[in-house]
């Protein structure tokens, strides 16, 4: 059985990237290390953070702006709620959202969901290769979104078609070199369909 424990961030700088990854709320969910692999554009993934409602959204956002962070997407009403997307300074994309149109309490940086979101070419495809690694699938919309059971670890793993996830961020598709992120399970070494890389989770 294939398990996925953490999401390792390639950075330019870890003690700057560590800095703003504590002060937005991440720590706990990233690790990162030292890395001047070339990428450009779109590097093909973003973190998710699910919360219970907007006034949560704009505290996350106000904190990553504060801690050097960018804003890709400014904090909108939707049909689907309400969310924004920042960058942070390494170039991590990070997308805040809540089904929920209004406050039921005090703002808060607290975190009910964080979901690495990989697009992929090819979701049907990219499915089929990490389900014959060993990962079960908790929720699946045919080419469209899948989202995997990952128990041992506090980070959800979901595919999306590159594209969509892309234009969701607000950013364009293209994107070359490193993606920057390296996955650690129990399955060993590997590189999905994407060039997304796995390597052995340290204990």
């Amino acid at each position: 059985m294939t398990s996925f424990d953490s999401v390792i961030l390639e950075v330019p700088d870890p003690a700057a990237a560590e800095a703003f990854y504590q002060a937005f709320g991440l720590a706990s969910y990233v690790t990162v290390r030292a890395s001047d692999a070339p990428t450009t554009g779109f590097r093909g993934f973003a973190l998710s953070l699910v919360v219970s409602q907007p006034g949560n959204v704009d505290a996350f956002v106000a904190a990553a702006l504060d801690a050097g962070g960018t804003t890709l997407k400014p904090a909108t009403k939707g049909f689907w709620g309400y969310g924004a997307v920042v960058r942070a300074p390494d170039g991590t994309i990070c997308k805040i959202a809540t089904s929920n149109k209004k406050d039921t309490g005090p703002a808060a940086r607290h975190v009910d969901q964080v979901a690495l979101l990989l697009g992929v070419a090819d979701v049907k495809a990219s499915k089929r290769f990490y389900v014959d690694r060993g990962l079960a699938v908790a929720k699946s919309f045919g080419g469209k979104y899948v989202e995997f059971d990952t128990p041992s670890s506090a980070v959800t793993l979901a595919l999306y078609p590159r594209r969509a996830l892309a234009k969701d961020t607000g950013m364009s598709q293209e994107g070359t070199g490193s993606h920057r992120i390296v996955i650690g399970g129990a399955a060993g070494s590997f590189t999905d369909p994407d060039g997304f890389v796995w390597e052995t989770a340290s204990v």
